[in-house]
């Protein structure tokens, strides 16, 4: 069968030799795993590690071969897309497109079995859109990374961001909804931050979607393409309970309706809730992602299996939701 893991995680090196070199925060230090930890602004709790998994492309497809199947990716940042902005502007820009040049030099490397998306720095409007024009015109990357937070001083529903969500939705662009740990790390810290990572990164990509809902960005600009990882967090489950205690934001309609027009994957280490995502969502609305190489897609695929699912729907979350979902298309390197 041929798949598209629409939740892959590739960084390249290149990028963190500036973080490095820093003196201050947001910086970075090499760890012991062959990666890297980053540290985010004014020193706040919520590091990011990585190991050696994360950075060689070569290596990453190679293990995607030995699973038995055809599978392409699709590269986003991950808890890392807060970093551009967490960076003065100037810096933030040339660090984001920094990043652009590698994704786009990795599709030019793989056409066809590896699409990317861009790093957006948010904390300036107009340089937010002009890098996003570069990265979709210029460049030809295929989707946008938002984090969850823009960091503890601002919010991804922050008025002045709404020409940014007007571009986008313009463009008919996908957003990648991921945790960033800028927000919830304090609030759940200890236990060697099992409770974060387990707890924490779930409920800001729930707090963060739900803001974009309740801000109305939504309704405004219904192409916006929100597509939110880890089966959609804690939202799928208190669908209820967000449509009943809700109504004080004024939306024409309940939040259900919007939640509905979003998208996710199938990032859960749990069949029931893989299950539970495709019948909220439906299985137009489902991806098949694995949050590699934070998760081995040898079990995400065990556990899919496990649900009884019709060669149609398979075909679907498989890839063809992400074809349609994410506006991939065939190279003509690809298609030779």
């Amino acid at each position: 069968m041929k798949i598209i893991d629409s939740h892959f995680h590739w960084w390249p090196r290149s990028i963190f030799e500036p973080l490095l070199k820093r003196e201050g925060f947001p910086r970075a230090v090499v760890n012991a795993r062959g990666g890297y930890t980053y540290h985010g602004a004014n020193g706040r709790r919520g590091t990011v590690a990585s190991w050696k998994e994360w950075f060689d492309l070569d290596e990453q497809l190679a293990y995607m071969d030995s699973l038995g199947h055809d599978i392409s990716v699709v590269c986003s940042i991950g808890p890392l897309s807060i970093y551009f902005s967490e960076l003065p502007v100037e810096e933030g820009r040339d660090a984001a497109l920094a990043w652009n040049e590698e994704m786009a030099w990795a599709q030019r490397r793989y056409p066809g079995r590896v699409w990317a998306s861009a790093a957006i720095p948010l904390v300036d409007t107009r340089v937010a859109i002009e890098v996003l024009d570069d990265a979709v015109n210029r460049l030809g990357l295929m989707g946008v990374n938002l984090p969850g937070s823009v960091g503890k001083e601002g919010m991804i529903d922050d008025v002045r961001l709404e020409p940014f969500y007007q571009r986008v939705a313009e463009l008919g662009l996908p957003m990648f909804l991921h945790p960033t740990d800028a927000v919830f790390a304090d609030v759940m810290q200890g236990y060697n931050d099992a409770l974060h990572l387990s707890l924490g990164r779930v409920v800001e990509v729930s707090a963060a979607a739900s803001r974009l809902i309740l801000s109305g960005m939504m309704e405004r600009h219904p192409g916006l393409k929100i597509v939110m990882s880890h089966t959609g967090g804690a939202l799928p489950y208190q669908s209820g309970r967000m449509d009943k205690n809700s109504k004080t934001a004024g939306l024409t309609k309940p939040v259900s309706h919007y939640l509905h027009q979003m998208f996710t994957d199938t990032v859960s280490p749990h069949s029931a809730g893989q299950r539970f995502a495709i019948e909220y969502f439906g299985a137009d609305n489902v991806m098949y992602g694995t949050d590699y190489p934070c998760w081995d897609p040898a079990v995400c695929l065990k556990l899919l299996d496990e649900i009884e699912m019709s060669a149609a729907t398979k075909q679907k979350i498989f890839h063809d939701n992400a074809v349609r979902i994410l506006g991939l298309k065939p190279s003509k390197a690809a298609a030779a």
